[in-house]
C-alpha cells in the first residue's frame, strides 16, 4: 500500500483525484493521509468523496473513511465491472468537470465503451469549466488516441448545481500515445462562448462577449465570440470561455464563470486578458490545462512536451504523484514539460 501525505505540495484535492485514479489502474491500494489539509475547510468534500465513490463503483474496489471532512482514508481497486452506463450525482455545485477527470484515466483503459451522467456544476470558480473541457483536453486526447466526448446536457451554477454533464468513452486498443507541443506559432483565430442562464432581460451574454471582444481589438485580435441564451438551467448564472488556436495545432483556452456582484464587464476583461497573459508567455498549453495533462502524459508510450505559462502547485503536485505511483519522469525546466510515460497499456489490446 502505498501512502501519501495530502498536504505536499498543493495539499489539495488534485492529490485525491489523481492517487485514486492511478491506484485503480496499477491494482495498487493507496493510504491517503491529511487530505486537502491547505484548504480553508481541510478533509473531502463532497466533490472528492463521490470521485472516489464513482472510482470504486468503476473497478468494484473497495474505500474506507471515505465521509465528508475525513482527511484519511484507504482505497484497494478491483476488478473493472462489465457494466457500460453511470450516473453520478455529486447532490451540491461541486465540480462535474474536475469528477470526470478524475474518471477518464479508468475509463480509457476499460475494455468497453461506458456513458457517464454526472450531475453538480458545471462552471464556477477554481475549476475547469465545461467549455474548457470541451475545447481543449477532449482534443488533446483524442489526439493521445483517449476517445471520450463530453456534452453539457443541462447548465449548472453555485450555489445549487443541478447541472448535468455526459461523457461517453471509447475503449483503447493501445497504448496512449505522447503529446508533442514544442511551438506555439502564430494566433490564427481567437473566439469564445458567453452564456447566460435566465439573464437576458439583462443583456449578460451580449455584455461579457462585447467587453472581451474590445478587450481584444485592443491587441489586434478579432474574436468570433458566440452569445448563448439559456432557460434550461434551474437559476441563473453566466459564464465566458476564450480560446485562441495558433498555426502549430495549439489551442489556448480562457474561461470564467459569474459570481454575486461580479459584473459581466469584469468577466470579459479578466477571460481577454488571462487569454492574452498565458499567450505572451508563449505557452503550447493554457494555464488550466497544464497539471490536466500531465496524468495523461505519464500513462503514455514514450515522451510528451509542451510549455507552460508558470509552474503551479498543482503542475508541481501532478508530477510528483506521476512520478510516485506511476514511476514516470517528469522534467520541468523554464516552462518546458517533459514526461516520459510509462507505456500503460489496456490489458485487453
Amino acid at each position: 500500500m502505498i501512502e501519501i501525505d495530502g498536504s505536499q505540495y498543493s495539499g489539495s484535492g488534485t492529490i485525491v483525484r489523481q492517487a485514486v485514479a492511478f491506484s485503480a489502474l496499477t491494482g495498487k491500494p493507496v493510504h491517503i493521509l491529511n487530505a486537502r489539509a491547505k484548504r480553508d475547510k481541510p478533509g473531502l468534500r463532497r466533490q472528492h468523496t463521490r470521485v472516489i465513490e464513482a472510482i470504486t463503483e468503476l473497478t468494484n474496489g473497495t474505500a474506507k473513511g471515505v465521509y465528508e471532512g475525513s482527511q484519511e482514508f484507504h482505497f484497494r481497486p478491483g476488478i473493472s465491472k462489465g457494466q457500460q452506463e453511470y450516473l453520478f450525482d455529486i447532490g451540491s455545485a461541486g465540480s462535474t468537470t474536475m469528477l470526470a477527470l478524475g474518471i477518464l484515466p479508468v475509463l480509457g483503459f476499460r475494455p468497453t465503451k461506458t456513458a457517464v451522467e454526472i450531475r453538480g456544476g458545471l462552471f464556477q470558480d477554481f475549476a475547469p469549466s465545461v467549455f474548457h473541457l470541451q475545447h481543449v483536453i477532449q482534443p488533446l486526447l483524442l489526439g493521445m488516441g483517449l476517445k471520450a466526448t463530453m456534452r453539457m446536457e443541462r447548465p449548472g451554477y453555485v450555489p445549487t448545481g443541478n447541472g448535468a454533464l455526459s461523457v461517453k468513452v471509447q475503449p483503447m486498443s493501445r497504448c496512449m500515445q505522447p503529446m508533442v507541443l514544442d511551438q506555439q506559432g502564430s494566433v490564427k483565430r481567437i473566439w469564445g462562448i458567453a452564456l447566460a442562464s435566465h439573464l437576458a432581460e439583462r443583456q449578460v451574454s451580449h455584455r461579457m462577449a462585447e467587453t472581451a471582444r474590445k478587450q481584444l481589438l485592443k491587441a489586434g485580435f478579432d474574436a468570433d465570440i458566440d452569445q448563448l441564451d439559456d432557460s434550461s438551467a434551474k437559476q441563473p448564472g453566466a459564464a465566458l470561455a476564450l480560446f485562441a488556436d495558433c498555426a502549430e495545432g495549439v489551442r489556448l483556452g480562457s474561461d470564467q464563470a459569474g459570481a454575486p456582484r461580479r459584473r459581466s464587464e469584469h468577466i470579459g476583461r479578466s477571460v481577454a486578458s488571462q487569454l492574452l497573459a498565458d499567450l505572451d508567455t508563449e505557452a503550447t498549453v493554457d494555464r488550466f490545462a497544464a497539471d490536466q495533462l500531465i496524468p495523461f502524459t505519464a500513462l503514455a508510450k514514450g515522451e510528451s512536451q509542451f510549455i507552460i505559462p508558470s509552474i503551479t502547485e498543482h503542475v508541481q503536485t501532478s508530477a510528483w504523484l506521476a512520478e510516485l505511483i506511476l514511476g514516470a519522469k517528469v522534467t520541468i525546466k523554464n516552462q518546458r514539460v517533459s514526461v516520459k510515460g510509462i507505456g500503460f497499456c489496456p490489458s485487453h489490446s
